[in-house]
Formats: C-alpha cells, structure tokens, sequence
C-alpha cells in the first residue's frame, strides 16, 4: 500500500539527467518481443538462403555413410572417430543460421537503446529473494500482463500457423508419396510460408509490446515534486552554496581592485558615497576604470590612493555618473570624455608642475 501511495505521488515527468543516471545503471526500456521478432525473421532469412545448400549437403553425407556403413570398424575408437565427425557436420548445419539469429538478438537491443555496460545489473538484489516480493511479482498487475500476452502471442500464432496449414491440406496428403528430396523442398516451401504469415502477425505483437514497455519504464522514472526540487538543489548547488561562492568572487574582485588602485591616475568621489579610480597613459583610446566602490569600499579605495599618492578630486555628479555607467577594467562611455578630461588634464598639470 506504501509503494502504491509513493508511485501515486510520483506525477512528473522524469529529467534528461534521471533519465540519463537510470541508463547509466543499465536500466533502459527493453522489449523482449522486438528481440523475438528480429530473431524470427535472421532464421527464416536463413532458412531461405542456406536451407538448400545445407540440406544437400546433409543428404549427401547420410547417403555416404549409409552405403558404406559395413566399412565402419566396431571397436570404441572408430565410434569416437564416427561421432566427432557427425558433430562437424552438425556444426557446418547449424553455423549460419545461428550466427545471423545471434547477429540479429545483438542488433534488436542496439536499435532499442544503446549499449551499456555497468556492473550495477550483476549486483545482488536481496529483495529479489524476498518471498514477499516474489509473491507480488507472480500476483502483481505485471504478471497478468505478462501472462496476457502471452496466451494473446499463441492465440494469433496458432491462428495463422493453423490458417496456413488448412490451405494446405491437399498438399500435405501428398508429401507422403513424394521422393526425400522432393519431400524436403515442399517442406521447406511450407515452412517459409507460414514464418511468413507468423512474421506479418509478430510485427503488431512486437510494436505494441514496445511501446508499452517504454511507457512503462518511463512511468517507472516519473518523480514526485519533491525529487524535482532535490534534483534542482543538487544541479544547480543549494542557496548557501551559491552565497558562499559569490562572496568570495566579490571578495577576489575587491582585492583585485584594491591591487589597482595605486595604478590608477586619479580617484574621483563623491567624499561621502562613491570612489572611482580612473587611469590613463599616452596613446590609450580612452581613460579605464580600474575600482570603483560606495561607502566602505569607496572609503578603502580613497585610503588607498592616498597612502599611493594618486590624486583624489571630489566631483559628485561625475563620481555618481561614473559608478552607474562604467564597469571594471571597461573604458568609460565617450558622453563623459569631456569632463573626465578636464580632470585628468589638471591631474597632469599638477604633476607637471609639481616636477
């Protein structure tokens, strides 16, 4: 009732990264009727192109070994011989259509979800062996799905298969009289025919069973409101995180600045309030501000400079001005060129002079 309430909870859509962390530890949406119906269709694929090679082949070496069966020693180590050779050429039977029907298993799951390797699958489950959980897992909704399915998998196969074979009934009547080889290719012939019709039915069963697979795997992704915002927390870090880590970006931007001020070539402030500390030198394209700052920082920036030796001019409307319109170690804006020449030019005199 617990893990019923909790699913019922569960009403988002799952995030790219849970969707991406459930992969990751192997569990993907995973159809085994599309692996089936792939398998089905490499071995009458190989029913078509090998049957007839390998069956003469087969039928060669049978005759072979029936008309010289009385050269056969009877002693155990010719038997030895005799069975080792019946398995090669059991093997040189049996070798390709079970190569394309293993090539085909491996292509189904790569079409369906990418590869994955993960040791988290091969970890032991202890739930697993619950008999509890087991209980649920046979009298569960997903058991009778199952079981559903698969009485609806025979049901549709038999039909065909027996729809197949009621056209055929003249026929078969008639195998019965036929020579071994001619035997074998009406068979075959009949084979092909009904893997056919059980193919053209297998293509809804696996279609469906897919689609229902990825919907239930994702409904089994789905988060509560609450792992949502978890989520978020971790993705995006948790508010004091975030606080401690822009507090000590200002603090490295304010010894930065603190560095620059003596470089600069004047402080303008409003005494009060604001500080902005400008440098200039022949052949720049326009004055930079190096620091800025209100208040404590404004005053700091003024304590610095003075202990530097850098001017200090109080101008309130440009010291606001410039606070609001000029960032750190950006140019200032070409509408306070003229006013921040004058400074700078008495600045300059006053130097001159001083020298």
């Amino acid at each position: 009732m617990a893990e019923g309430t909790e699913q019922e909870d569960k009403t988002e859509e799952p995030t790219q990264r849970r969707i991406d962390q459930a992969i990751e530890r192997g569990d993907v949406a995973n159809s085994v009727e599309i692996n089936t119906f792939f398998m089905l269709a490499a071995f009458t694929l190989a029913l078509m192109l090998a049957a007839g090679p390998v069956a003469t082949k087969l039928m060669t070496d049978i005759r072979g070994f029936l008309a010289h069966a009385h050269t056969i020693p009877s002693d155990p180590q010719a038997y030895a011989g005799l069975a080792g050779r019946v398995l090669i050429i059991f093997l040189q039977a049996v070798a390709i259509p079970a190569a394309m029907v293993g090539a085909a298993a491996l292509a189904a799951g790569m079409i369906q979800h990418p590869p994955v390797f993960t040791a988290q699958s091969l970890a032991p489950k202890f739930e697993r062996i619950s008999p509890m959980a087991g209980m649920k897992r046979l009298l569960g909704i997903e058991a009778f799905f199952q079981f559903g399915k698969g009485l609806a998998k025979l049901t549709v196969v038999g039909i065909v298969a027996g729809t197949i074979l009621w056209g055929q009934r003249d026929r078969l009547e008639s195998f019965a009289h036929l020579d071994p080889a001619s035997a074998m290719r009406a068979v075959l012939s009949l084979s092909l025919k009904m893997m056919g019709g059980v193919l053209a039915a297998y293509v809804a069963i696996a279609l469906g069973d897919a689609l229902y697979q990825r919907h239930r795997w994702r409904g089994r992704l789905r988060m509560s409101k609450e792992e949502l915002k978890q989520e978020h927390k971790e993705s995006e870090g948790s508010p004091e995180v975030k606080g401690r880590r822009k507090q000590l970006m200002h603090q490295r931007v304010k010894k930065r600045m603190m560095a620059a001020v003596p470089t600069a070539t004047v402080v303008i402030t409003n005494p009060t309030h604001f500080a902005v500390a400008l440098r200039y030198e022949p052949g720049m394209g326009a004055p930079i501000c190096v620091a800025k700052g209100v208040d404590s920082l404004a005053f700091r920036i003024r304590a610095v400079a003075t202990e530097a030796g850098v001017p200090v001019m109080e101008n309130p409307p440009l010291a606001r001005a410039l606070h609001a319109t000029v960032e750190v170690d950006d140019e200032i804006p070409a509408e306070h060129y003229r006013a921040v020449a004058e400074v700078i030019g008495f600045v300059l005199r006053l130097r001159k002079r001083a020298a």
